[in-house]
């Protein structure tokens, strides 16, 4: 996938200026794609050069004007292309399963240290989605259809992940305890 495809999720679901894309991908998508402030604003540049959006120019009192993108005919065009192909699967490259795999060759404790540490990390972003889903989703799937039901769905996955994440790892800490 490119920043591009992501942007265009983002920008279907709401126009917006590039700083407000960058904050929104602090708070939703960057949980599972990340691309810095620079990355955002070259790539939106890139995407209005090839069509696949548009930007509207908004005076703001006191401040610079800001640039509103918005998806055109040609970008929904292209993600609706992009959404149809296959996706490769891709395979899971973890430096810490090797650090886990590896853990007897070196200093063990120092392992766990680090093992604890993603856990707390795990259960902050688990603590995150939950609070998301308790604001967002208090009824659950119920009347959920369309994008809403997609991004229920996407933040139930993410849910399941720090779930796992943190079952394996409590687990590796209680055998080596």
């Amino acid at each position: 996938m490119a920043l591009e495809h992501a942007l265009l999720v983002a920008l279907r679901e709401q126009p917006a200026s590039g700083l407000e894309l960058a904050k929104r991908f602090g708070r939703s998508i960057g949980f599972f794609w990340s691309a810095t402030h620079q990355q955002i604003y070259r790539v939106l540049g890139r995407m209005e050069t090839d069509g696949w959006v548009r930007v509207e120019t908004v005076a703001q009192q006191g401040r610079p004007d800001k640039k509103v993108y918005d998806v055109t005919p040609l970008g929904a065009v292209a993600l609706a292309d992009w959404l149809a192909e296959p996706t490769p699967d891709t395979p899971l490259r973890s430096d810490l399963a090797v650090k886990l795999r590896g853990a007897s060759f070196g200093d063990r404790a120092a392992v766990l240290d680090v093992v604890r540490g993603r856990v707390v990390d795990h259960h902050a972003r688990l603590d995150h989605y939950r609070q998301l889903m308790k604001r967002d989703y208090p009824d659950g799937t119920s009347g959920l259809a369309g994008l809403e039901l997609d991004q229920y769905l996407v933040l139930r996955g993410g849910i399941l992940m720090e779930e796992t994440w943190i079952a394996w790892l409590t687990e590796y800490l209680e055998a080596h305890a």
